[in-house]
C-alpha cells in the first residue's frame, strides 16, 4: 500500500523570510540601478522587473509550489548576479578613467621631454591609455568582457607570428601595462618649486607618484592590481 505524501503549508514565518528577502533584492536593485542607469525611464523599468521577480518567487511560496529553501537560495543568487555586475561596472568605468590618464601621462612625457622620450615612453603608453579607454568603454556599452582594442590585436597578432596564441599575447599585454604604470609612477619628474635659468639638476626632480593625489594614486593601484589578476588569470588557464 502506497501512502501519498502530503503537501506542507508554508507558515506565516516562511511567508514572512521570503518576503523580506524580497524586499531586499528590491533595494538593492534599487542602489544598483541609480548609481548605474543614467536614465530614468529605463532605470524605473529595471526596479519594476525585480520587483515583480521578488513578488513572484513569495507568490510561488504561498501557493506551495517551491519550497522556502528553494526561493531563498534563487534569491541569494540572483542578490550575488546583481553585485557581480555592478562590480564589473564599477571595473569598466575605472578603467575608462584610468585608459584616460594613462593617455594624459604619456602626452605629458611626450611635451616634459620636448620629444626626446616620446618614441620610447611617451608613445607606447599614450598608446596603452587609448586601448584600455575604448575596451573598457565598449564593454560598457555592448555588455561584453571580451573586447579587444587595436593595440593588444597587435599584441595578439605579434604572439602568433611567434607561435603562441592569444593567451601569451594576453600576458604581454598585461605585462606592459604593469611596466609602464610602474615607469610613470617613478620617472622624475620637476618639483613644483624648482627654478633654474639654465639646466635642472636632480636635486630639483623628484618622483611622480609622490606629486600625485590619494585619488590618482588610488586608481593607479586599483587598475595595476586588475592587471596583474587577469594576467594571472591568464596563466593558470
Amino acid at each position: 500500500m502506497t501512502i501519498e505524501k502530503k503537501k506542507q503549508n508554508p507558515t506565516f514565518h516562511d511567508i514572512w523570510m521570503v518576503s523580506q528577502a524580497g524586499a531586499y533584492l528590491t533595494n538593492q536593485a534599487c542602489t544598483i540601478s541609480a548609481r548605474h542607469i543614467k536614465d530614468g525611464i529605463v532605470r524605473l523599468q529595471f526596479n519594476r522587473e525585480v520587483a515583480y521577480y521578488a513578488r513572484s518567487i513569495v507568490r510561488d511560496v504561498e501557493e506551495g509550489k517551491k519550497s522556502v529553501d528553494q526561493r531563498l537560495l534563487e534569491i541569494k543568487n540572483e542578490q550575488k548576479n546583481l553585485m557581480n555586475q555592478s562590480l564589473e561596472v564599477g571595473r569598466k568605468g575605472v578603467g575608462v578613467i584610468a585608459g584616460a590618464l594613462q593617455f594624459a601621462t604619456g602626452a605629458g612625457i611626450c611635451y616634459a621631454s620636448v620629444g626626446t622620450l616620446c618614441v620610447l615612453a611617451g608613445i607606447p603608453i599614450m598608446a596603452h591609455g587609448a586601448n584600455n579607454m575604448y575596451e573598457n568603454g565598449r564593454s560598457l556599452i555592448d555588455g561584453r568582457g571580451d573586447t579587444a582594442g587595436p593595440v593588444r590585436s597587435g599584441y595578439h597578432a605579434a604572439a602568433k607570428s611567434l607561435g603562441y596564441g592569444e593567451r601569451e599575447g594576453d600576458m604581454a599585454y598585461g605585462g606592459a601595462d604593469i611596466g609602464m604604470s610602474i615607469y610613470s609612477l617613478t620617472r622624475l619628474v620637476l618639483k613644483p618649486d624648482a627654478w633654474r635659468l639654465f639646466r635642472y639638476i636632480r636635486a630639483d626632480k623628484q618622483r611622480a607618484y609622490k606629486t600625485m593625489g590619494g585619488t590618482a594614486l588610488g586608481v593607479e593601484a586599483y587598475i595595476d592590481y586588475e592587471t596583474g589578476r587577469q594576467v594571472y588569470k591568464r596563466l593558470d588557464e
